[in-house]
C-alpha cells in the first residue's frame, strides 16, 4: 500500500497530500460514491474531501462507518475529513449550526478541516445547485463569519479552519482580523492555472494550498479540458511513461501543493497514488511553467453591477 505523504499546517495537525475529491456535476448516485470511496480507502486513500452542495457528506459518511466495521482503518482519526460551509449559510449566526449539520450527515464528531466554499454570501438558506445566481449574492461579512469559523474551532466540531476560491487581497483582509489564521485556502490550481502569486502569498503566510481540480479537467462546466488538450503535457507524458493526469499531480506535488482530484474510477484512483517514486526534472517543471495561462473556473455569470462583483477583476481581485 502506497504511504501518502502529509504536511504539518499552521494548526499543527497533518494534512495528506493527496486525496479523494467527491464533487461531481451531475451529482453521483450514493452509493457510487460510497463504493468509490471504499475503493479508495483499500488503495490507500486516507484524505477525502466534500462539502454540503456536493451531497456527498452522507455517502462518504456511510463508507466511512463500513470502512471501521471492516477494520480497514483501526480509527475515524487515521482519516483526514474536509468539508465546506455553503455560501447559503456564510452568515455568523448559521456558521456553527451548518457544520453541525454536515457532522451529522456525516456521522462523525468532527472533520479535520471546515473551508468557506466561498468569499460571498448568498440569500436563503437551501443549498440548491450547483449554480450560484448574481441576484442571490451579498458581500461577504468577512469578521462575523470568520469568528464563527473559529467558534467551530475552539468547540472542537474542526481540528482546522480555512477557505476556499480566496484572493491574495482576500487573503490579507482575513489575516488582518483572524485570531486563528486560515491554514489551508482550496482553489483552482493545475498547469495551465498555476497561481504563482497565490502560492508566494500563501506561501510567505504559512497557508497551505490545496487545489481542486487539479488535472484542469472540463468538470464543473467549464466544457474545456486546456491540459489534456496540450501539446506539451502529451509530449512530456510520453516522455516519462506517465499519463497526463500522473504529470500534473506529480508537477504540484513538487510545488507543495495538496490535491484532491475526483475519480470515481478504482483504476484511476490507483494511477493518481502513483507519483511517489519518480520526480520531474528541473527542466521538465521548466517546460510545464512555460505553459499558457487561463483560468477555467471564472464563475463570470456572478459579476453584475448591482452585486457584490461589478466585474471578473472585482470578483478574483486581479488574479485572472
Amino acid at each position: 500500500m502506497t504511504m501518502i505523504p502529509e504536511k504539518i499546517l499552521n494548526s499543527e495537525h497533518r494534512m495528506p497530500c493527496l486525496g479523494m475529491g467527491t464533487a461531481a456535476y451531475p451529482i453521483a448516485p450514493p452509493e457510487v460514491i460510497e463504493s468509490a470511496v471504499l475503493a479508495a480507502i483499500e488503495l490507500g486513500y486516507r484524505h477525502f474531501d466534500t462539502a454540503s452542495l456536493y451531497q456527498s457528506e452522507e455517502p462518504l459518511g456511510r463508507a466511512i462507518s463500513e470502512t471501521l466495521k471492516r477494520g480497514l482503518v483501526s480509527s475515524r482519526d487515521e482519516l483526514f475529513i474536509t468539508t465546506k460551509l455553503w455560501s447559503g449559510h456564510a452568515h455568523p449566526d448559521l456558521v456553527v449550526p451548518a457544520l453541525r449539520g454536515s457532522l451529522k450527515a456525516l456521522g462523525l464528531d468532527y472533520v479535520d478541516l471546515y473551508l468557506i466554499h466561498f468569499p460571498a454570501r448568498q440569500k436563503g438558506k437551501d443549498i440548491g445547485s450547483f449554480e450560484l445566481k448574481k441576484e442571490d449574492l451579498l458581500p461577504l461579512d468577512m469578521k462575523g463569519t470568520w469568528q464563527a469559523m473559529e467558534e467551530c474551532s475552539r468547540l472542537g466540531l474542526t481540528k482546522s479552519i480555512g477557505v476556499s476560491n480566496f484572493s491574495c487581497k482576500k487573503l490579507s483582509q482575513l489575516l488582518d482580523l483572524a485570531t486563528i489564521p486560515p491554514a489551508v485556502n482550496q482553489v483552482e490550481l493545475h498547469p495551465v492555472w498555476q497561481q504563482k502569486k497565490l502560492r508566494e502569498f500563501c506561501a510567505e503566510n504559512g497557508i497551505h494550498v490545496s487545489a481542486f481540480h487539479p488535472l484542469g479537467g472540463s468538470g464543473g462546466g467549464t466544457g474545456t479540458n486546456a491540459v489534456s488538450e496540450s501539446d506539451q503535457m502529451k509530449q512530456l507524458a510520453q516522455s516519462k511513461g506517465k499519463t497526463i493526469a500522473q504529470i500534473c499531480l506529480r508537477w504540484a506535488y513538487q510545488q507543495g501543493v495538496i490535491t484532491i482530484p475526483k475519480s470515481y474510477n478504482k483504476e484511476r484512483l490507483k494511477q493518481n497514488m502513483e507519483i511517489f517514486d519518480w520526480e520531474l526534472s528541473t527542466e521538465e517543471m521548466q517546460k510545464i511553467s512555460m505553459l499558457p495561462q487561463k483560468r477555467l473556473f471564472t464563475l463570470e455569470q456572478l459579476v453584475s453591477e448591482d452585486g457584490p462583483f461589478k466585474s471578473l477583476s472585482d470578483l478574483w481581485d486581479g488574479e485572472i
